[in-house]
């Protein structure tokens, strides 16, 4: 059976102007016990000042360590995306995010696949996300440090195609963040899409979609925030009982736009979560 772990992307503090500190005490208060940070380069004016829930890479990890422990939170992943196909920005910056990953305690790092260079054809894309995902792949070996593909690109808009991304290179870090509302916006049925790669996900993103959101970006968008789990599209008794059924541990972090819909996906995935796991 597997140990779901149920976990809140600090993304939902983006619409309330939240520093990272508000955004790890709010997640402790309503009872989470993981947390996904989000981490940038060099300095952000909005995260310094406090209106931003990112963190530089530039300061010490032990600070995301620390806050985390004093709240009794542990990091499910570091959110780290850089363009996959734009080695010359992704493949530093994810060397970089893998080394802070393994000094603050998070064991796996998160990335997708976009945005693309403008000129280039599908073929070099292919190309030049190998030669990151492969650099990156060399550094997160050596740490320990999973290296999670994210549903969120055109490059990993459906199963074939996130199947040819995952087989650029191999490497045992290499693992998959599925993003139920994301496969959702691009036109896939994401219950059935865990279910054929449950045993290659290692992270989730418990993103619902509201009906009339879907009704209005269906097709027409590969990503967006989700309201609150249990109010959406998604059949979340379907998605943690595939989940219950897995081999291995995994996160069920829940990213949505607002404080009021973590609280309440709270609630609803933790209600799942004892009924398969119990």
């Amino acid at each position: 059976m597997g140990n779901i772990k149920l976990g809140l992307n600090l993304e939902f503090a983006r619409f309330e102007n939240g520093s990272f500190d508000w955004a790890m005490d709010q997640a402790a208060a309503i009872g989470y016990k993981y947390v996904e940070p989000m981490v940038h380069w060099g300095r952000e004016l909005l995260s310094a000042a406090g209106y931003f829930h990112s963190l530089s890479m530039l300061d010490d990890p032990l600070r995301l360590k620390h806050a985390a422990e004093s709240r009794g939170l542990s990091i499910s992943s570091l959110s780290s995306h850089a363009p996959l196909a734009k080695p010359e920005v992704s493949v530093e910056y994810l060397r970089q995010a893998i080394r802070y990953a393994a000094e603050c305690g998070a064991p796996m790092i998160m990335i997708d696949d976009g945005p693309l260079p403008s000129w280039t054809t599908e073929e070099e894309n292919y190309t030049l996300m190998r030669y990151t995902l492969q650099e990156a792949a060399l550094v997160a070996e050596a740490r320990g440090i999973a290296i999670a593909v994210e549903t969120h690109g055109e490059y990993t808009a459906t199963p074939e195609r996130l199947d040819r991304l995952m087989g650029l290179i191999d490497s045992p870090a290499l693992t998959i963040n599925l993003d139920t509302g994301n496969s959702y916006l691009s036109g896939n049925d994401p219950h059935e899409w865990l279910e054929d790669i449950v045993g290659r996900v290692t992270h989730l993103h418990a993103k619902d979609i509201s009906h009339e959101d879907a009704a209005r970006y269906r097709g027409k968008v590969r990503g967006m925030l989700g309201c609150a789990c249990g109010e959406g599209v998604i059949d979340w008794d379907r998605i943690v009982a595939t989940l219950a059924r897995a081999d291995h541990e995994l996160v069920l972090s829940v990213e949505c736009a607002s404080l009021d819909a973590a609280t309440r996906s709270y609630q609803h995935l933790s209600e799942l979560i004892d009924r398969h796991t119990s």
